[in-house]
């Protein structure tokens, strides 16, 4: 006999409803969702941005730096610029926002950032590592405004391999805040250069230069076997407090433009602390212990994989999967990404064998490129710039050691409550559609259930009916039957 969850269809949610929860799903996982009085009172001492006068700190402030980011991103942490050489070479330059000017080591800002360790972002409200007056302004890098940096250096090649880098201190001054889609669909033809962009003279060049430095660095990147994932990110619009729709976020030019240079930059951060001789915070995906498994999937689809890890072969799979059938890639993604097992952060000793990152192909890894809403990147921030001034290392090993532990596990807490989230803002979306039918694709096929994901608008939910002989990649038609905001619950039946 069937016996449907309870509807929770009685009364009508709200966005402030999605913040209850999220608050609730922080504290249950052991995340701080509010600032302390400690915090406060040493956010007002603060009078403006951090200012230092050392000799070390280069004047950069004229070059042509801009940001890309998502839309609606207010806490800046990283400037791009670069320069064309002689024999087809590029000098391109990150700059990262120098949070530790202001967020000294141990002080309570710093202890709430290392409790949380990430930014948490919900579709109602996001809650920030660091304080907003901080991460959106003091440490962001703001457009006209002088601010302080690190700036990785690099110079690549004629073919974008890396000719060599250097880490050093900087003054930068944002001269163009510009946003992912805006930029990709200029770069695309499809669009006007953006305003904030057409107003400085010359940045048009350095976007080309840019995007196809970016462009050469991914061929590279895949053709040493950097997998191409595609992972299911819906986000939900809100009309005030409505929830009105779900959008899939995108993979762009422009997006691709800066992955690729911040994968670089975390690269070179790696190197340049190794370099050193000093222990660093890496971020590593361990070759999969169920490559197996992997195999098995590949098998599915009628390719053979070698028997041992090999990620170029793997990337030759996804690549030819991805053309194929690019509706139900981002499942397959899924799939793959689960049984690659999850990123974790490593400590990493002078000497000490490397780990290297599976799913990036590449050895030398660090998180370092986002200190406003990553807490390893703001220790690896600190221990560059211990290593510039000659001074000893602010972490010891054994206190990297328990920090890579306890990053580790928090951002899996962190990610556990987005996740959760999306469910709930999901089934708030559709709890006034009961009854409504849709185009669905069935995504998972356990003993648990099966599961099936829409394809207007992008939302998951199980099938408590009618799921006998679906397999995953099934298309079907089902009807929904109930939803629950607290729980994350969609539930479906199938319809012929």
């Amino acid at each position: 006999m069937y016996i449907a969850r309870m509807p929770t269809n009685h009364h009508h949610h709200h966005a402030s409803d999605l913040v209850h929860l999220a608050i609730n799903a922080m504290t249950e996982r052991g995340l701080e969702p509010e600032f302390s009085k400690q915090v406060d009172r040493q956010l007002s001492t603060f009078a403006g941005p951090g200012v230092e006068t050392d000799a070390a700190i280069r004047d950069l402030t004229a070059l042509l730096w801009c940001s890309i980011d998502n839309d609606d991103s207010r806490d800046l942490d990283q400037l791009t610029v670069c320069e064309v050489l002689e024999r087809g070479m590029v000098r391109m330059l990150v700059a990262i926002a120098d949070v530790d000017a202001l967020v000294k080591k141990d002080t309570p800002i710093d202890q709430h950032a290392r409790i949380n360790t990430t930014s948490i972002y919900t579709s109602a409200r996001i809650f920030p590592m660091l304080p907003e007056r901080l991460s959106t302004d003091l440490t962001s890098l703001n457009p006209h405004e002088d601010r302080l940096a690190l700036v990785t250096e690099m110079v690549f090649n004629a073919d974008a391999s890396l000719a060599g880098s250097t880490v050093y201190r900087a003054h930068v001054h944002n001269k163009a805040k510009l946003a992912y889609d805006a930029v990709s669909a200029w770069i695309e033809g499809q669009a006007d250069l953006p305003a904030a962009a057409a107003a400085v003279a010359g940045m048009e060049e350095q976007l080309r230069t840019q995007d196809a430095l970016a462009q050469q660095l991914r061929v590279r990147r895949h053709q040493e076997g950097s997998l191409e994932l595609e992972t299911f990110q819906p986000r939900v619009v809100f009309e005030g407090e409505k929830v009105i729709d779900i959008h899939q976020q995108e993979q762009n030019r422009a997006r691709q433009l800066i992955e690729e240079i911040m994968i670089a930059t975390n690269g070179c951060s790696a190197r340049f602390l190794a370099s050193q001789h000093s222990a660093s915070l890496r971020r590593v995906v361990r070759s999969p212990e169920r490559w197996l498994r992997i195999v098995g999937v590949a098998k599915e689809y009628g390719e053979d994989l070698p028997n041992e890890p090999d990620g170029k072969a793997l990337e030759a799979f996804l690549a030819k999967r991805h053309k194929a059938d690019p509706l139900r890639f981002p499942d397959l993604s899924l799939v793959i990404v689960k049984l690659m097992g999850r990123g974790e952060y490593v400590v990493e000793t002078p000497g000490g064998a490397p780990i290297g990152h599976f799913g990036l192909a590449v050895r030398d890894y660090t998180h370092s490129t986002a200190p406003n809403r990553r807490y390893p990147d703001l220790i690896t921030l600190r221990m560059l710039k211990a290593a510039l001034a000659r001074q000893p290392a602010p972490y010891s090993t054994t206190e990297l050691g328990e920090l890579a532990q306890h990053c580790t596990q928090q951002e899996d807490a962190a990610q556990k409550v987005e996740r959760q989230m999306r469910k709930s803002e999901a089934a708030l979306l559709l709890e006034s559609r009961i009854g409504q039918r849709f185009d669905a694709l069935v995504t998972g096929a356990t003993s648990d259930g099966v599961w099936v994901r829409l394809l207007a608008p992008p939302a998951e939910g199980k099938v408590v009916r009618g799921a006998n002989g679906l397999r995953v990649g099934d298309k079907v038609r089902v009807e929904l039957i109930a939803t629950s905001v607290e729980r994350g619950f969609i539930d479906f039946v199938t319809v012929s």
